[in-house]
């Protein structure tokens, strides 16, 4: 199974969630695909993620986390013992999204949602410490990532395999130039990059 972890204020709807459901179609793969949408609550996030995660059994479970996902994405492969791959994740969301407080609409759709002060309280519940098994982490951090901070990833993830893309964006717009490497990893064959 094949996990998507969309970011904050986004959703299954996001564009890196439908490039990926088309590619794995191209490519014949059948596995289960799922990208959930998230509660903006971090708590019931956890939950919905935990659920799903407990629900793969003893099918292999690879999660692929973009942004907020991607702090999530960690915190549960932290529980379950799963492959990652980390899309430009957050690293102190609890610090970023203190910014973002009260009334925020979704991206892809007019819905809002509310995003409250315990909500930081509940991110920081969610941190994982540091990783215990690096080898099991892609991370794909932008360098021109205009949200969040590309060092800082790369600082999170030290002994994780690497692939750092000069300049793009925290969308990473150009995620169809590395999908393939993403599914690959997820599926557990050699991905390119780099252990720092």
């Amino acid at each position: 199974m094949i996990l998507y972890l969309h970011g904050f204020r986004s959703s299954p709807l996001s564009t890196k969630a439908r490039q990926l459901a088309a590619r794995l179609a191209e490519r014949g793969i059948d596995e289960p695909y799922l990208c959930p949408q998230l509660p903006v609550s971090p708590r019931e996030a956890a939950r919905v993620i935990e659920e799903i995660a407990l629900r793969a059994g003893s099918q292999p479970l690879s999660i692929i986390g973009s942004s907020l996902g991607g702090y999530y994405a960690t915190w549960i492969a932290e529980r379950v013992d799963c492959r990652v791959v980390l899309l430009n994740p957050a690293i102190n969301p609890d610090r970023d999204l203190a910014h973002h407080l009260g009334t925020q609409t979704v991206y892809h759709s007019d819905e809002q949602v509310e995003v409250k002060a315990e909500y930081l309280g509940e991110l920081q519940e969610l941190f994982a410490g540091p990783v215990t098994r690096p080898d099991r982490y892609l991370l794909v951090a932008a360098t021109g990532d205009e949200v969040l901070d590309w060092r800082e990833m790369v600082a999170r993830y030290p002994d994780s395999i690497h692939c750092v893309i000069e300049g793009s964006d925290h969308g990473l717009s150009d995620f169809a130039n590395i999908i393939d490497d993403v599914i690959d990893f997820c599926r557990d064959r050699a991905a390119t990059g780099t252990r720092a």
